[in-house]
């Protein structure tokens, strides 16, 4: 532990910091909690392109919506740290899926809404699914359905935005009194829809393929971001997919995911 303490030294003389938890590693990052003035904050040091990628996005939300960031440069940022109690993902798993779903939808509106200044440039969602195509090919099944519902969605895009990407119950953090907030962006250029689709293989298994969830939430979420609720059935199609083959290209277990494609299947009446 202290090994990994070393490498965030430098950016804790840089940014008069002090260490106030342990690292937190991930498959992408490292992050350490640390106070500045007796403020709560995270410093964050990305391996990734995709990460860095992500935190560009986040400067230009400037905290409308997600953390804010206070410092940053290539490899590091320096975020604000949200400490409320509350957590969507318990609140899912623990009779409040409605709320939980709708402070998603909330978090999502701001995200979305437009912001002076140019967006930054962002990964189109085409060349995000560019995994699902061959793993169709490759094992069939209803990855054939999401394959084929992706291509006709992408074709004909609706609503472009820059998007959040990665938007889900584990990625939206209580803020207290800043309200609920997204970290964790991938940042890509799509269909809003798209956004949202996510939501539906989370927060864990036994909540995402309950069932009548997704019929219920697709309902509700469509109606509170203003959405088609047949095409935001078959933007989870689609993502349930791709997520699917991101799983079984990397060896993981690709079960819940092949579950909610299958849900969603079934319910926009594809068998």
């Amino acid at each position: 532990m202290q090994a990994q303490r070393q490498d965030f030294e430098s950016y804790l003389r840089l940014w008069s910091l002090a260490p106030d938890g342990d690292v937190i590693v991930t498959h992408t990052s490292r992050l350490l909690p640390v106070r500045r003035g007796g403020v709560p904050l995270m410093l964050k040091l990305s391996h990734t392109s995709e990460e860095r990628y992500g935190g560009q996005l986040m400067l230009w939300w400037d905290g409308e919506g997600a953390v804010r960031i206070l410092e940053h440069d290539d490899d590091a940022l320096l975020m604000e740290r949200a400490t409320g109690p509350r957590s969507v993902s318990d609140m899912a798993r623990s009779g409040e899926d409605d709320a939980a779903s709708l402070i998603i939808c909330e978090v999502a509106r701001r995200l979305h809404a437009p912001r002076p200044g140019s967006a930054p440039a962002a990964t189109s969602l085409y060349l995000w699914f560019r995994d699902l195509f061959p793993a169709a090919d490759r094992h069939g099944g209803v990855l054939v359905a999401a394959a084929e519902t992706a291509r006709a969605l992408l074709g004909e895009p609706r609503d472009i935005r820059v998007l959040h990407g990665d938007l889900h119950h584990g990625n939206v953090l209580d803020g207290g009194a800043r309200g609920f907030l997204a970290i964790d962006p991938k940042r890509l250029l799509g269909e809003r829809s798209f956004d949202f689709a996510n939501l539906f293989c989370n927060p864990d298994a036994a909540v995402a393929t309950r069932p009548g969830r997704l019929t219920r939430q697709a309902g509700i979420v469509a109606e509170a971001a203003g959405l088609d609720r047949e095409r935001l059935m078959r933007w989870i199609l689609a993502y349930a997919g791709l997520s699917a083959a991101w799983h079984l290209d990397d060896g993981t277990d690709p079960a819940l995911a092949l579950a909610v494609a299958g849900i969603a299947k079934r319910e926009i009446g594809g068998g």
